[in-house]
């Protein structure tokens, strides 16, 4: 599905640095530019950490870039508006996106949550199986709808709410940042869609076992991003690797060896 090696994670804007937001604005500018150039995909999250954020499409706009439909997956959460949610997609259509990343989210006092009844949710809050289903059904054929897969989780019950997703469209999963080879990611192989594997770019091993939710093992070695993704590479070779928390400032063919190899081709 994704024929590039890897898909960078790119912020967009904080709505809350209006004083910086050209600046901000130029920054993801060269960002953008500079991840569709090194020949990987590219994805926009969502308000992550509950914070607002200017919109994946508003600022591509805003800077006027040429848009790739095949190489950018925007994010998508429940902590929207009806209104907003479909003023979204309709946006999202009319620009010809394809690929949709549908999270539960981070939410939070500044953010609204989604009614579930708007999108015929059964529950009492509104769930990405409930969201990946309202956009197929509203939107047949238009999009490629994808979903997240925490493989730090409870099982079967994780992988119970992974095949819900599939039956109510999911075409691709995207997993947390796993170390090593992960079995529960092995698991959701049987399902037969495409998984992205995620991969931590940074050295800040901490901030990665509180971002999933998990014990940090004091007996495990120094964590190295780069020997990490050497070992996602061996163990999930037919996998495109989300990439989050790469630096920016760092010269991408030193550590990411499909780049190099791309380029010698």
């Amino acid at each position: 599905m994704f024929d590039y090696p890897y898909i960078v994670e790119l912020l967009s804007p904080k709505r809350s640095d209006d004083k910086n937001i050209a600046g901000n604005l130029d920054r993801f500018a060269l960002r953008y530019n500079r991840i569709i150039e090194s020949g990987c995909g590219l994805s926009i999250p969502d308000n992550p950490m509950g914070q607002p954020r200017m919109g994946a499409l508003e600022s591509i706009e805003s800077r006027m870039l040429t848009f790739h439909p095949e190489k950018v997956v925007v994010n998508l959460n429940t902590f929207h508006t009806k209104r907003e949610l479909d003023g979204l997609l309709e946006k999202a259509g009319s620009t010809g996106l394809k690929y949709i990343l549908v999270v539960r989210g981070d939410g939070g006092p500044l953010l609204p949550k989604l009614d579930p009844k708007s999108i015929d949710g059964q529950f009492s809050v509104a769930t990405s199986i409930d969201l990946i289903r309202y956009i197929n059904d509203t939107y047949p054929n238009q999009f490629v709808t994808g979903a997240a897969f925490n493989p730090f989780k409870p099982m079967p019950f994780e992988y119970n709410r992974m095949e819900q997703k599939v039956s109510a469209g999911a075409k691709f999963v995207i997993t947390q940042p796993i170390v090593g080879k992960n079995e529960n990611v092995s698991q959701i192989e049987k399902l037969g869609i495409p998984i992205v594997v995620e991969a931590w770019m940074s050295k800040n091993i901490d901030l990665l076992y509180k971002s999933v939710g998990i014990k940090k093992d004091e007996h495990a070695e120094p964590f190295d991003p780069a020997d990490n993704l050497k070992t996602l590479h061996k163990f999930y070779p037919e996998s495109s690797l989300y990439l989050s928390m790469l630096g920016f400032k760092q010269n991408w063919q030193d550590i990411l060896p499909r780049l190099s190899r791309q380029n010698q081709e």
